[in-house]
């Protein structure tokens, strides 16, 4: 598939979007040049309408947002960009330009967390403490949580069943990482049986 610039008389609209969270950060536009530096740079460029240039974003904050996918719609005159950012996206401080904050697909930047602290082997870290404990250890952990979520479920205290809840998901990542799996792939076999 090939832009079509000249459709949108040189300015293609960019959906940035959280690779992690798929939560929509912001819209922007680039024309070709842009769009080349974005891909050498791996950085997301834009063209300023207002500033009439190219405009790295981050090039004054250092919320840089690096380019994990790229993909063209179906008319040939749309980018989404799939990005990590480094920071807020929004110049307001906020982590979307649309005003959304939320807890949606946090599980993603916490399994990414999780991942980082193992593969880098963080000596202070917890998770790569337990996970260097071995297979074992890490399922019978899982499994404690999971009693204790069952215990205060049978209560009445909604935080004490909430704080339960967070810790089994924390640790069951942590599982999955041990067995060299993502949430991603447990999401696609419960997609596959709906």
């Amino acid at each position: 598939m090939k832009l079509d610039f000249k459709k949108t008389n040189g300015l293609i609209p960019v959906i940035i979007q959280d690779n992690n969270t798929l939560q929509v950060l912001m819209l922007g536009y680039m024309n070709e040049d842009a769009l080349a530096k974005t891909k050498a740079e791996n950085k997301v460029t834009f063209y300023s309408r207002s500033k009439k240039r190219l405009w790295t974003k981050g090039e004054e904050s250092g919320n840089f947002l690096e380019v994990i996918d790229l993909k063209i719609d179906c008319d040939n005159d749309t980018i989404l960009i799939k990005v990590t950012p480094a920071g807020p996206t929004c110049h307001t401080g906020s982590t979307s330009c649309f005003k959304e904050e939320t807890a949606k697909g946090f599980v993603y930047n916490l399994q990414a967390t999780i991942h980082q602290r193992i593969d880098e082997n963080d000596e202070n870290s917890y998770t790569n403490q337990l996970y260097k404990r071995g297979i074992n250890k890490v399922a019978q952990k899982v499994g404690e949580e999971a009693v204790e979520l069952i215990i205060e479920a049978k209560d009445n205290d909604d935080k004490l069943f909430k704080d339960e809840a967070a810790d089994l998901l924390y640790h069951y990542l942590i599982l999955l990482k041990a067995k060299n799996f993502t949430f991603e792939e447990i999401e696609s076999v419960l997609k596959k049986r709906s």
